[in-house]
């Protein structure tokens, strides 16, 4: 069983990590300011499952082997970047579907874009890889720890990343004329260049 002192720890080191603006909360708001909260979920959804997958992974002792090789770090961060263009691209094309259709609905974000938004996400890697890091414990079952682990660490997710999707939707679903949508699409593609740019050269 995991003690006290090391939840303290554990959440005082999650919760400003996933809280904190970043890649991913960045294209949670834009996907609630897009599609809304409902429409979010299956984007959302995706997202933390892929938290768990690298929980999972990461737990269980492959991100010790995978920290040896920065080229895979690399690798994360150029696929990151080229699919945070896509986002872009598809934020843009939107844009001009509106403009010159005047219909405002884009193709809506899905799970597996949520899932590869994370896993091209180095930031998310490496927290996650120092989390097990630190509060794994050598001398306790390693299968138990790394599930109380991630199912916090899920908890820690969800609550976090609500605030920036329903704020998303409570900022920018108050504009819903085919001029708003347009902007919109400009404003979020531009949003996703601006990302792509840090993960590039962070």
């Amino acid at each position: 069983m995991i003690s006290w002192n090391i939840w303290i720890l554990f959440f005082g080191y999650t919760v400003p990590m996933v809280v904190s603006p970043g890649p991913g909360n960045t294209v949670l708001a834009t996907a609630g300011g897009r599609y809304g909260v409902a429409g979010s979920i299956p984007f959302w959804a995706g997202f933390e499952l892929a938290n768990l997958a690298l929980c999972v992974i990461y737990g269980m002792g492959l991100g010790k082997a995978l920290h040896g090789h920065p080229e895979i770090q690399m690798l994360l961060k150029w696929a990151g970047t080229v699919y945070l263009l896509y986002l872009a691209w598809g934020f843009f094309r939107s844009s001009a579907r509106s403009s010159s259709s005047g219909e405002g609905e884009a193709v809506r974000l899905r799970a597996g874009d949520g899932f590869l938004s994370v896993i091209f996400n180095p930031k998310i890697h490496s927290m996650i890889l120092v989390m097990f890091s630190q509060f794994l414990d050598s001398a306790q079952s390693l299968p138990t720890q790394v599930f109380q682990l991630t199912a916090a660490f899920l908890v820690v997710c969800v609550a976090c990343h609500f605030p920036w999707i329903a704020g998303g939707q409570l900022i920018l679903r108050r504009f819903q004329s085919a001029r708003a949508l347009r902007i919109q699409g400009w404003v979020f593609g531009s949003c996703m260049i601006l990302v792509a740019l840090y993960v590039a050269f962070s």
